[in-house]
């Protein structure tokens, strides 16, 4: 009885592990859209080398609890063992559950990237991360988060009044909602022959598996 017992334990953590990383069902969506270059393009622009073999793509909301831990814990490990190595890239797109705030400040990520920043102001507003409907996005603090990464405020401030990103940020809710997307953060993880899904802010390992596996 003890041998099944211990013959038991693998196979429990493989049905757990199981459950965070899963083949992403086709049923889901229509597999014609997962191609690469829907999934990369209209994102933010790539972190890391854009030849890597292997892709993440983020889906994400700047009010987001667990989007926060995530970009303070897991991806700083990410980042310098497998993005900065070339080994991995990353690519973020926008995914605003929670209402007209994240979607403004998913604009102002964009408006910085006219100016070339687009890194820079995405990690100052996780940086400045302030809960979940709580009030601290507004255009004020989005002004101020600009002047932090140095932006031409005139400009700046132009392409947030005109809303020039409104409807790029509105596509890629849409988009992600079509492929299945309902949570944040979600990541799809791939290679190019395989699609691998994570749903929430897993722990590195989970990561670290999937890597191996792709």
């Amino acid at each position: 009885m003890t041998q099944l017992y211990l013959l038991a334990i693998p196979i429990v953590i493989g049905i757990i592990t199981g459950m965070f990383l899963a083949f992403y069902p086709e049923t889901e969506t229509n597999s014609s859209l997962l191609t690469t270059s829907n999934l990369i393009d209209d994102g933010s622009p790539i972190m890391g080398n854009s030849n890597a073999p292997i892709t993440i793509l983020e889906w994400g909301d700047y009010q987001c609890t667990f989007c926060y831990k995530f970009h303070q814990n897991t991806l700083e490990t990410i980042q310098e063992d497998f993005i900065n190595t070339g080994k991995v890239k990353l690519v973020f797109k926008d995914f605003p559950l929670n209402g007209p705030d994240s979607l403004l400040a998913a604009e102002a990520t964009y408006c910085a990237e006219d100016q070339g920043k687009y890194w820079q102001y995405h990690d100052e507003l996780y940086i400045n991360w302030g809960g979940e409907r709580t009030g601290w996005i507004t255009r004020g603090s989005l002004e101020n988060f600009a002047n932090t990464v140095n932006l031409d405020l005139n400009e700046f401030n132009k392409c947030l009044d005109d809303h020039k990103y409104q409807n790029k940020v509105n596509a890629i809710h849409e988009f992600g909602k079509e492929i299945g997307i309902d949570a944040t953060p979600s990541f799809l993880v791939f290679n190019g022959e395989k699609i691998i899904k994570i749903r929430g802010n897993q722990p590195l390992e989970v990561f670290l598996k999937t890597f191996e596996e792709l």
